[in-house]
């Protein structure tokens, strides 16, 4: 992660891991892809959502890792699981008949109505960058009942129309989901290291609705590249608390071995 922002003890990127994290709702299944999202759901398991079921690509069906999983292969995700199924069940079973309440993305490109990608830059044929590719991201925006996407914002990634439409936010806008026959309903939120957007209710388009503390209108706007939307009014987020910073480094720590004392999920309550 970067060094902390300017006046606080705390870096963009766990201001933004945090704000993905407080989205999540006790109880929901949540379909989890592995980086930002994968360590802002389980965050939100270990603090304020102990219930929160974590369904990851590789069939682990109510993961609860006690570190954070390297890929959806990582064996941890199978010990905890509540139940272990296979690749296609999970799909065919759980996704795409809409029994996953939340899907949780990356991407390296987004566009103004929420398309992402992460399967080239530049022409498909002949790509300046090859990248992981689909994997399970287009049922998940297509299929769960909503979506929400952490991705860093800058230029490169916030782009006017991506170069390859690796997963549908909402198409060209408006009606392009439903004429397309998607079951889901799309990116609700894009949580960013610089604040929240949220999709016009009417258009469709990306909207900033929120900032992260000390982050200007600006700055969102310099690091977009399109003429973004700002809503008015326009609030800023609560920066991290204590205990979700705690929680959150004693996580990142497990990445690289470095924790004795892992994160345990709060006991159930009366």
């Amino acid at each position: 992660m970067s060094g902390p922002r300017p006046g606080t003890d705390w870096t963009a990127d766990e201001m933004m891991t945090v704000a993905a994290a407080r989205q999540l709702r006790d109880g929901t299944a949540c379909f989890v892809g592995i980086g930002l999202p994968s360590t802002a759901a389980n965050l939100a398991r270990v603090t304020h959502a102990p219930n929160l079921v974590l369904v990851y690509e590789s069939g682990c069906l109510g993961a609860k890792p006690d570190r954070l999983p390297l890929s959806i292969g990582d064996g941890v995700l199978a010990d905890t699981a509540d139940a272990v199924v296979s690749v296609p069940e999970v799909f065919n079973y759980w996704l795409q008949p809409g029994r996953i309440d939340v899907g949780f993305l990356g991407a390296a490109q987004l566009d103004r109505y929420g398309n992402l990608n992460t399967t080239v830059v530049g022409d498909y044929a002949t790509p300046a960058v090859r990248l992981p590719g689909a994997g399970g991201a287009p049922e998940i925006a297509a299929s769960c009942g909503e979506v929400v996407v952490i991705v860093r914002q800058n230029r490169r990634t916030f782009t006017e129309r991506v170069d390859f439409v690796t997963s549908v936010g909402y198409g060209t806008g408006a009606g392009d989901r439903e004429r397309l026959g998607l079951r889901g309903g799309g990116p609700r939120l894009v949580i960013t290291d610089l604040g929240v957007l949220e999709p016009d209710p009417v258009s469709c388009e990306l909207t900033l609705t929120r900032l992260h503390p000390g982050v200007t209108r600006e700055q969102a706007r310099a690091a977009t590249g399109w003429d973004l939307a700002v809503a008015e009014p326009l609030t800023t987020n609560d920066p991290p608390t204590a205990h979700e910073l705690a929680v959150l480094r004693a996580l990142e720590a497990t990445r690289h071995g470095t924790s004795a004392d892992r994160p345990q999920a709060p006991g159930p309550t009366v």
